[in-house]
């Protein structure tokens, strides 16, 4: 699996939950990692990539701030591919501007200015989101079917108060852009709500959805979203990386499902689980819809199924102590 020896490239906002497994494939691969955390001396934050395998040798460790211009010179310098994984997602919106928009759109034009004074640069894999794909005003139903020609609309965003979702539109929009100005080959890849097991000790968002339905939640919410393990997401962009063909962008997604659907595979898999009977409101559930993995394929993803991505989740949940049974 030696394909990265005597290769550099650099991985943003590496405490991450997709980036932690990315940079741990990444060494798996033989790869040097030049790695950018907010604090590099915060052991919660950087102790679990240190033990990685290969990390000894060939994980570097460098402070860089999304929102500092000229931050990640040095992170990018030297490298063959960048992956721009950095990018807030988490519930508690005091200010959405402050919040999901500077630290987006801004930090991922910081990142991409770095990489157009870079000469070594290659490509640069960029972490979107489903969130960029689906806003479009377009109805979701069952036989409706997402592809990469979908693209989310910033009003659209702005109308429904979807921050998150406004900051990756905003920053991908941006990003293919600069990218094209610049010269720069790049790939964006969308994965849809991305769980499975944890690398890092603290508990992320997108985990924490599984999490909140195990741990005493009276009813589940009515939605619909896609869902992908994370550790399909973090080989789709090493393999985005190494494919010489691959272009433009990539939705990620094993399917669509309502989370009334998530209750009932988390019950069949723990029938001792204490989970939520009912849902949030009673509305129609949201439909579902589909997804394409025809260009995911061709990264040659093989998806998780659901079920065992949520089996995962759950483990990964117990071992790291976020589940008292």
């Amino acid at each position: 699996m030696n394909n990265g020896a005597g290769k550099v490239v650099c991985v943003t906002g590496a405490s991450g939950y997709i980036a932690s497994w990315l940079v741990k494939l990444l060494l798996h691969r033989g790869y040097t990692v030049k790695a950018s955390v907010r604090d590099p001396n915060d052991p919660e934050k950087v102790e679990h990539l240190l033990q990685l395998d290969g990390a000894k040798d060939r994980l570097h460790l460098f402070k860089a701030n999304l929102l500092e211009e000229g931050s990640f010179d040095s992170v990018v310098e030297g490298c063959e591919g960048v992956f721009h994984t950095a990018s807030p997602f988490h519930h508690n919106i005091k200010d959405p501007q402050a919040d999901f928009i500077d630290p987006a759109l801004k930090g991922t034009l910081n990142v991409l200015k770095s990489c157009a004074k870079s000469k070594s640069l290659k490509r640069v894999v960029l972490t979107s989101s489903i969130a960029a794909v689906v806003y479009t005003g377009k109805p979701r139903t069952p036989e409706v079917v997402v592809d990469e020609t979908w693209f989310s609309h910033p009003d659209i965003c702005r109308e429904l108060e979807v921050w998150y979702v406004l900051s990756k539109t905003l920053a991908e929009d941006a990003a293919w852009k600069f990218a094209k100005e610049n010269n720069i080959d790049m790939v964006a890849l969308n994965p849809a709500l991305v769980v499975g097991p944890l690398l890092q000790p603290t508990l992320n968002t997108s985990a924490a959805a599984v999490l909140n339905l195990i741990n005493g939640a009276q009813t589940f919410i009515n939605f619909s979203v896609g869902w992908i393990n994370v550790k399909d997401v973090a080989y789709a962009h090493v393999q985005a990386f190494e494919i010489p063909s691959a272009s433009g962008r990539y939705c990620l997604a094993e399917r669509v499902a309502h989370y009334s659907e998530i209750v009932k595979i988390l019950r069949d898999l723990y029938p001792s689980l204490q989970l939520p009977e009912r849902c949030a409101d009673d509305k129609p559930f949201m439909p579902t819809y589909q997804i394409s993995k025809e260009k995911a394929k061709s990264l040659g993803i093989e998806f998780t199924p659901l079920d065992v991505t949520l089996k995962e989740t759950v483990e990964s949940l117990r071992e790291n102590k976020f589940i008292d049974s």
